[in-house]
């Protein structure tokens, strides 16, 4: 039996997501099948992901290549009319077991229909798929998907659909179980994390979910947050980064930008000052607390001095960890039609932003280097601190387990130890 091959590209939602549709593979019996789980937050991922059904299809010439993911659920017409593809399933479908259950029946391959893309907006739940561990030393859980926003320069939510919470109860007991599997860190994952519990009864927010995990789950020494929407912090959250030592000290923030002409005309929910007042207050409750961003360079309209605003964004909020994105037009967003800056200044202001960064890093390491920090390992010479930096050690160490060490130097790009 051949197993199937999976590519996955994007977030780390997706990853998850490829590993939940391993299990439903193999519980259906898929062989050979070539799955492409893609990616839809820009126009170059698109052309990413066509690139790499291609390559898939020249070294595997006989398999079945089927697409999936969120540029799958958002022009599935561009990934039916390539010939190398045999089938293009949705968001939702690929989280079905009938789904694959179907594809792996080899009287039903190239006879059903070749698309199967439902209307992601009509979904109302979560898909029944958490699975137990993924990632070797540090475990990933879904807790939320799809986005009620509409970001300009966003197609998520149209890949995605609307914002979907697993209940707190399924959430605890998922983590419980992997404690018990040996797990010592876990990340809560979503697509607007802070959009945790809108949909509930009694409507919980994601603070409240943070403090029931680290009560319920006594045992688990080390919880983390992905990215979150900084105005949608709850009081709870900042009561668990105040008083919670076990909630780690790192914060990934979508900021998107420092201006505010320009985060309006994203129609962002925050402003500048809103950012930088979040930072603040979550380093007063939390010192030593670091952030990380993603910030977008060369958005529709924005001039030099609006750039320059989210420039000085970086050491106004204190961001240590910046994830730059050059803008790129996407088909059927309002920022697509919006007067664009021209692809030079795009990419000149996104190096500038990404030196700026690196600098910024640079600093965080300088200061790291002298202190004792608790570490997971997550390979025999590779671990992460409290605050998500890397450290690389100088012999091998019992992997998957936390351990203090005393950082001695730092090469750039992370600590050593």
């Amino acid at each position: 039996m051949k197993p199937p091959v999976f590519a996955t590209l994007g977030c780390r939602l997706n990853a998850y997501e490829t590993e939940a549709m391993k299990e439903l593979a193999a519980a259906a019996g898929l062989e050979g099948a070539v799955v492409v789980n893609t990616c839809a937050v820009t126009a170059e991922a698109v052309r990413k992901a066509k690139q790499e059904i291609r390559r898939l299809s020249r070294e595997n010439p006989q398999a079945a290549i089927i697409v999936t993911g969120c540029a799958a659920q958002t022009e599935p017409e561009t990934f039916a009319a390539m010939p190398e593809v045999t089938r293009v399933i949705g968001n939702h479908e690929k989280m079905q077991a009938e789904t694959w259950q179907g594809i792996a029946a080899p009287d039903l391959i190239g006879q059903t229909e070749k698309v199967q893309v439902d209307d992601i907006m009509s979904v109302r739940e979560t898909a029944g798929h958490l699975i137990d561990g993924f990632g070797r030393h540090r475990a990933y859980v879904q807790v939320q998907n799809g986005c009620d926003h509409r970001c300009t320069f966003c197609i998520i939510p149209y890949g995605r659909g609307n914002s979907r919470s697993v209940p707190a109860g399924v959430v605890v007991d998922q983590i419980k179980r992997l404690r018990d599997r040996g797990f010592n860190e876990v990340v809560l994952t979503g697509v607007d994390l802070t959009s945790w519990g809108a949909d509930l009864p009694g409507q919980p927010r994601l603070g409240d979910l943070v403090m029931r995990i680290l009560r319920l789950v006594p045992d688990l020494p080390r919880l983390r947050i992905s990215s979150i929407d900084s105005i949608e912090a709850d009081e709870n959250l900042m009561l668990a980064i105040a008083t919670e030592p076990r909630l780690m000290p790192h914060l990934h923030l979508s900021l998107q930008a420092g201006d505010d002409m320009i985060l309006k005309r994203m129609k962002r929910r925050h402003l500048r000052d809103d950012a930088i007042r979040f930072c603040e207050e979550a380093r007063r409750l939390r010192p030593g607390i670091v952030f990380g961003a993603d910030i977008i360079a060369g958005f529709p309209t924005e001039t030099e001095a609006m750039f320059e605003n989210s420039l000085r964004l970086v050491e106004d909020c204190g961001l240590t960890f910046l994830h730059v994105f050059p803008f790129s037009p996407r088909k059927g967003t309002p920022a697509a039609r919006m007067p664009q800056v021209s692809g030079a200044a795009v990419k000149e202001r996104a190096a500038r932003l990404r030196a700026t960064g690196e600098a910024a890093l640079a600093r965080h390491l300088a200061a790291e280097v002298g202190q004792d920090r608790v570490i997971l390992t997550e390979g025999p010479r590779l671990g992460r601190t409290e605050f998500f930096t890397e450290v690389a050690f100088d012999r091998d160490m019992p992997e998957g387990t936390i351990l203090t060490a005393r950082i001695t130097g730092q090469d750039g790009a992370r600590l050593l130890a």
